[in-house]
Formats: structure tokens, sequence, C-alpha cells
């Protein structure tokens, strides 16, 4: 099964992508490693500040296995109101 990781404003001009899957069963911490890895260091550098939702709800454990089917969204810090 895979991850649904879609990418917002920042993140999506650095993944040169808006959506992509991963594989399910890592670690928030274990995917970004890998979409570093896929895309370089314009990404990691987004990555390092986003926030991440999963199924639509922020995610504080960055150890905990992602359940598969789920959607990853990449947040990037945002300016203005």
């Amino acid at each position: 099964m895979q991850l649904t990781v879609r990418y917002f404003a920042g993140a999506r001009a650095a993944a040169g992508c808006s959506e992509e899957t991963a594989p399910a069963g890592h670690s928030l911490d274990q995917l970004t490693a890998d979409l570093e890895q896929r895309h370089g260091a314009p990404l990691a550098a987004v990555l390092r500040v986003a926030s991440f939702l999963v199924d639509g709800v922020a995610c504080h454990d960055r150890q905990a296995p992602l359940p598969a089917g789920a959607t990853i969204d990449v947040l990037p810090p945002f300016a203005g109101g």
C-alpha cells in the first residue's frame, strides 16, 4: 500500500510536483529522509521547517508508523494573514 504526499506553496516548488506516492509503513522521519533523497537540497530545506498533516491532523510524533493509504500534506511556513 502507498501513501499520498501532497505539497503546498514553497514545498511544491521545491519538489517540482504537487503530489506523489511513497511506500506506507515508514515514520514521518523516514519519509522525509526518502523525499530529501528524491528531490535534493531545495526540498530538504523546506522539510526542515514544514508542518505535516496526516489525513488532515497535525502530526507531532515523527517516529510513529504512517498508516497505509494516508494522505500526508507538507505545509511550509506561510506569511501573511
